[in-house]
């Protein structure tokens, strides 16, 4: 069982995503599975492979209490051994038929920008920090994360800055993103991408 910390508002809008696993009793259970899931999709995104690999970011991820990392890297020639990280649980795979399982026990979902992993870290009720890669050209996912962002459903950073927003990080800031509404969806997209 997990206790959601927190306000909420009147319009239920105002849920935080910080959680604190419970026993049964409601005592704070064991924190060595809190669990940090990283995807970069289809495609590859070394960079963000390799920052969060990185010995400051796995520290910074321990003074959260993160102490099981799932990695998974699409294409990537990026391809971490678990054998070399004996401080934290480390998980490696490419592709599955689906991630929702490795959505759904994650406590942090850290994703590349596209559109498809959003909604689906978004609909999976989980915190979501968004990296995007700020060396594609004509980057619409800088402006999907940005759009996002000011409506507080995610945080969003590059890879030069993934460290540091693992330290600084105020996950209760984050708005759940209300699935099943096309059309608003719709109108979203067209803002965030420029066409509106």
């Amino acid at each position: 069982m997990q206790r959601l910390f927190g306000s909420t508002e009147a319009n239920g809008r105002g849920r935080h995503f910080e959680t604190i696993p419970t026993t049964e009793g409601g005592s704070p259970a064991n924190e060595a599975m809190k669990t940090v899931f990283v995807t970069v999709g289809t495609t590859s995104f070394d960079d963000l492979i390799e920052e969060i690999t990185s010995a400051e970011a796995i520290k910074a991820l321990k003074r959260r209490g993160y102490k099981r990392l799932v990695l998974q890297v699409g294409r990537g020639s990026v391809l971490p051994d678990p054998e070399k990280f004996p401080h934290v649980n480390l998980e490696v795979f490419r592709f599955k038929n689906s991630i929702a399982k490795d959505m759904e026990e994650a406590d942090l979902i850290i994703s590349h920008a596209g559109a498809g992993s959003c909604l689906e870290a978004l609909g999976a009720g989980k915190a979501l920090l968004v990296v995007v890669n700020d060396k594609l050209m004509d980057n619409h996912q800088l402006e999907l994360a940005k759009q996002l962002h000011m409506d507080s459903h995610l945080l969003y950073c590059t890879c030069t800055t993934l460290t540091e927003m693992l330290r600084s990080m105020d996950l209760s800031v984050l708005r759940p993103f209300l699935p099943g509404q096309p059309q608003k969806f719709a109108n979203f997209m067209d803002k965030a991408l420029g066409l509106q």
